[in-house]
């Protein structure tokens, strides 16, 4: 008589995330009921450049069942061999799909829709942050089933790492041979943190029971609720824009209000005005819009020391410091920021004139770009709190410094480019909006991606609405030149791109 097939598991999860503890617990949970089971882990290079795997095999029968029998159980994962998927990140997911893990007629996967940036993701010059809807839908497409739910908010909702609701989760999905009551059991057994432990197991028990699924939480980022001073803006945003942009302009009304005020937030209603007229002389189905909105928002919230100063003191962050530390509210805690702003951060609040003159005086002593002045500051301490409140109360005079000018001169260029080419091409005006990515952060980060935004911008955009480059022709060359500086912020990819651009278009663009 032939034994039956193993159960497989196969675990993904990032560094102190208690991937071990949580496979220590499956696996407690297996031998307490004489089940035969091996698991084994391989550790990745680091903490977000490759995650550590556990892969755990369990037979459905006990050891006495099987007659003296000693089954022989694999040490690694096989390609299509995996019977539950678990990951404590939704890129993970995407990982173990990609690894050929995940099958759509034996796999079922449990991730979490939480995201942990990739350093790739983080320094990437424009948006390079992984697309979680397509994330879902890869596992929706490749996956037999699936169950997903944010599991780091459990996790900070129950007190407890985010390994005891993965384990919840796997018990809830109902893939293992293993009673819920056993896994209990083991974790009581494990001693350590019990309590919280097990009421993160119940809350990943409970998710999966009311089947959760929900499409990928927005990327992690901050989500501001509806204020009511906005309501005004809100519905004259959806009853004068296309439907196919109402939702990234009333997200864009609510950052700006927040970043700023209403007045700003009218501003960005109002630029995205003529665009909508343009929208609909291209015959652009609202879709130019929506990109030019989405942009703009980000644009306008532009990163300066103001923002900076803003983010360091904000409740909601020393709120979360605390929870990912698991620390009480009256448990001591340090915060210690290390900034090191340069001559053109610091004279970005200024007012125009002054900036200008100290950026002039610096750039003929050769100061740009060598001197910074680096400090430490203790974010919760008197002294340190009253720093960056000082900063962040520039917010009101923003409208008055030199980087606020900069910034309002240089989107309104942007803007009547993607107005003009709208009359030439809808696919045009839509590639003029995407470059917007490329101008991102503040300080060197700003700057790389402004400098490579004005070349494209003199070379290619300014040709193509001139005429002297076709707009065909203009539609493949910036989205290939916007490709290359995002991929390369130093700037030689988008040199040689554009080298190639010119050798292959008979037609002559403007001189670098």
């Amino acid at each position: 008589m032939s034994a039956p097939r193993p159960v497989t598991l196969l675990i993904s999860a990032l560094g102190g995330e208690g991937g071990g503890v949580l496979t220590s617990w499956i696996v407690a949970a297996a031998e307490g009921l004489g089940l035969p089971v091996q698991s084994t882990s391989i550790p990745g290079v680091a903490q977000r450049t490759g995650s550590t795997t556990y892969y755990i095999e369990i037979m459905p029968v006990t050891a006495a069942e099987l007659g003296g029998r000693r089954p022989v159980l694999a040490l690694t994962p096989g390609v299509g061999d995996i019977d539950l998927f678990a990951a404590s990140e939704l890129l993970e997911a995407g990982r173990g799909i990609a690894g050929g893990f995940v099958t759509r007629d034996r796999t079922f996967v449990v991730a979490s829709t939480s995201r942990f940036y990739a350093m790739t993701e983080k320094t990437a010059m424009g948006d390079g942050r992984t697309d979680s809807t397509r994330l879902v839908r890869a596992i929706e497409a490749h996956a037999q089933g699936r169950l997903l739910f944010d599991m780091e908010e459990a996790a900070r909702a129950s007190g407890a790492m985010i390994n005891a609701v993965m384990l919840g989760a796997i018990a809830g999905s109902g893939r293992l041979p293993i009673p819920t009551a056993v896994f209990e059991q083991a974790i009581r057994a494990e001693g350590k943190a019990a309590e919280a432990n097990l009421a993160g197991f119940r809350a990943g028990l409970d998710a999966a029971r009311r089947e959760i699924a929900p499409p990928a939480q927005r990327d992690g980022k901050r989500r501001h609720g509806p204020m009511p001073q906005l309501a005004g803006l809100e519905a004259e945003a959806a009853r004068t824009l296309p439907a196919a942009a109402h939702e990234i302009a009333v997200e864009g009304l609510r950052r700006l209000a927040a970043y700023q005020d209403t007045r700003y937030a009218r501003l960005y209603l109002d630029r995205l005005a003529p665009i909508r007229e343009a929208d609909a002389q291209a015959g652009a189905a609202g879709k130019l819009v929506a990109e030019t909105a989405r942009h703009l928002a980000v644009r306008m919230s532009f990163e300066d020391v103001i923002r900076v100063a803003q983010e360091k003191i904000d409740p909601a962050r020393i709120a979360r410091i605390r929870a990912d530390n698991k620390l009480g509210p009256d448990d001591p805690i340090r915060i210690v920021e290390f900034l090191k702003p340069g001559i053109e951060e610091i004279c970005s609040v200024l007012p125009p004139r002054l900036a200008r003159a100290i950026i002039g005086y610096s750039a003929r002593k050769g100061w740009l770009g060598r001197v910074y002045f680096g400090m430490e500051i203790d974010t919760l301490s008197v002294t340190g709190w009253l720093r960056f409140r000082a900063l962040a109360a520039l917010r009101r005079v923003r409208p008055k410094s030199h980087r606020y000018a900069e910034e309002q001169a240089q989107i309104e260029t942007w803007l009547a480019a993607i107005r003009d080419a709208a009359k030439l091409s809808r696919e045009l005006a839509r590639e003029i909006a995407e470059c917007a990515r490329l101008i991102k952060g503040y300080g060197d980060t700003h700057a790389r991606g402004w400098g490579n935004y004005a070349i494209i911008e003199q070379r290619l955009i300014r040709p193509a609405l001139a005429g002297t480059l076709p707009a065909a022709a203009a539609v493949d060359a910036i989205a290939s030149a916007r490709t290359a500086a995002l991929l390369d912020p130093e700037g030689e990819a988008l040199a040689n791109c554009l080298a190639e651009i010119a050798r292959a278009t008979p037609l002559a663009m403007a001189a670098e």
